[in-house]
């Protein structure tokens, strides 16, 4: 899920950028700051959306650097179990694939990338035996967030596919399209069914 974070905070201005003007010098020393940012409680810092207000300098003792007490806003993205998420397959193992989401990745475990008996060739491609649907790398896909863990630097997120409505993309629309068909053919029945019955009368 995405967020919008309002954020009061000294920042740390480097000697590098005291060439700046001060609103500028802190707004690039965040983006550098922010650059590769995770934190448990607010999640992945995606970027520095504004700076609102930047306070008088201070100058600590033995620090070359000055800290401005600034406002800002920022864009992060904070995982959700149950969450959909759409991304593209970056890698396939013998254990699952990898899908990107833009900001983080997540691991889908190759028995819930689909629901079928699923095997792993040496062309990098996952099939299912009786489906016969391939899952390759840069295929576009829908998955639910299931498991989220926070032991490692940055969030282990475990994935499903193995759900109505999930999966590679293509495999979404063909479901649609059956279940569609599938509600016609059954509309169609249905009104036949009482026009033969209306008939008797």
């Amino acid at each position: 899920m995405f967020y919008v974070i309002d954020v009061e905070d000294y920042v740390r201005v480097e000697p590098r950028l005291f060439g700046l003007d001060t609103k500028t010098a802190v707004e690039e020393q965040l983006q550098s700051l922010y650059e590769v940012y995770h934190d448990e409680e607010i999640g992945e810092v995606i970027g520095v959306i504004s700076v609102s207000k930047v306070g008088e300098g201070i100058i600590i003792p033995g620090d070359g650097a000055a800290y401005y007490n600034s406002d800002f806003k920022l864009l992060v993205w904070k995982p959700e179990i149950n969450e959909l998420v759409y991304g593209t397959i970056a890698e396939i193992t013998n254990f699952g694939a990898f899908l990107s989401m833009g900001a983080m990745q997540g691991m889908i475990h190759i028995s819930q990338t689909m629901e079928d008996f699923v095997s792993f060739s040496s062309s990098n491609v996952l099939t299912g035996k009786s489906s016969k649907r391939v899952l390759k790398k840069g295929d576009n896909c829908l998955a639910r967030i299931v498991a989220i863990s926070y032991k490692a630097d940055s969030p282990k997120i475990g994935l499903t596919m193995r759900q109505p409505g999930l999966g590679k993309i293509e495999w979404v629309e063909e479901e649609k399209k059956k279940e569609k068909s599938a509600a016609k053919k059954a509309g169609k029945e249905d009104k036949e069914s009482k026009g033969k019955k209306g008939g008797k009368k």
